[in-house]
C-alpha cells in the first residue's frame, strides 16, 4: 500500500514537472511578424554557440518635438540556413517572422524571440 502511494505521488510530480517544462521552455507563447533594418547577425557563445542579431525598428517622432525613438528587436536564430542568409543582408529593411517563448533556452539562443523565417528583404 505504501508503495503503490508513493509511486502515485512519484508519477504525478513527474508529470507536474514535465508540463511547468513544457510550457516554461517549448509553448509558443506568441507569433509575428517585425520589420526594420538588419543591424547586425553574429554566431557567439562559450558553451552553446547561437546565432544572434539586432533589428532596429523604424522611428517615430517622439513626445517632445523634435525627438525620434527608435526601437531594438533582439532575437536569436535557431536554423543555420536562416542564420546564414541574414548573415548576408546587414543593413538591408527585412521582415522577419517570429516565435516568443516564455523563456530562453541555452542551445536556442539568449532571447525568448526566435525567428524561424525570413518574409522579405528589400533594398
Amino acid at each position: 500500500m505504501k508503495t503503490k502511494i508513493i509511486t502515485i505521488v512519484s508519477i504525478v510530480i513527474f508529470l507536474i514537472l514535465a508540463g511547468f517544462c513544457y510550457f516554461r521552455f517549448y509553448f509558443v507563447f506568441g507569433e509575428g511578424v517585425k520589420a526594420g533594418e538588419l543591424n547586425y547577425m553574429v554566431y557567439k557563445g562559450y558553451v552553446f554557440k547561437t546565432y544572434e542579431g539586432k533589428l532596429i525598428q523604424r522611428g517615430f517622432k517622439g513626445q517632445t518635438a523634435g525627438t525620434i525613438q527608435s526601437y531594438e528587436f533582439q532575437f536569436s536564430v535557431e536554423d543555420k540556413v536562416v542564420a546564414d542568409s541574414l548573415m548576408r543582408c546587414s543593413g538591408k529593411e527585412v521582415e522577419l517572422h517570429y516565435k516568443e517563448y516564455i523563456a530562453p533556452l541555452p542551445w536556442r539562443g539568449v532571447s525568448v524571440f526566435v525567428v524561424d523565417e525570413i518574409v522579405q528583404v528589400s533594398k
